[in-house]
């Protein structure tokens, strides 16, 4: 069992930055991906972004890429997505993620989840 809790969430103007936060406990990361998907109001939710726990490659949405980083700690246990350059579009839940042993980008794959966190980017 891996529990998730997403903190960081808050309400930003259009070119701000938020900082999201997912400590991880139940488990030891390792050959594991941490992800963040986010979901808006009548929409799918879809990939943000992910890290490889043991090599810490990154992957990213088009969307993105190139405004959101996202890094981990292994001491702590804990994985960030720095948002700079929010756009209204950014609004949404935002929830971490984690897929245990494998490399993914697909949400299906993924079999724990945080409770989410609200990101609301004001235009």
């Amino acid at each position: 069992q891996v529990q998730l809790v997403e903190s960081g969430g808050g309400l930003v103007q259009t070119g701000g930055s938020l900082r999201l936060s997912c400590a991880a406990s139940g488990r030891t990361l390792s050959r594991d991906t941490m992800g963040w998907f986010r979901q808006s109001p009548g929409k799918e939710r879809e990939f943000v972004g992910a890290i490889v726990w043991s090599d810490s490659r990154a992957f990213y949405a088009g969307s993105v890429k190139g405004r959101f980083t996202i890094s981990r700690d292994n001491a702590k246990n804990t994985v960030y997505l720095q948002m700079n350059g929010l756009k209204p579009e950014d609004t949404g839940v935002y929830y971490c993620a984690c897929a245990v042993g494998r490399v993914s980008t697909v949400a299906a794959t993924y079999g724990y989840w945080g409770q989410g966190t609200q990101v609301t980017v004001s235009s």
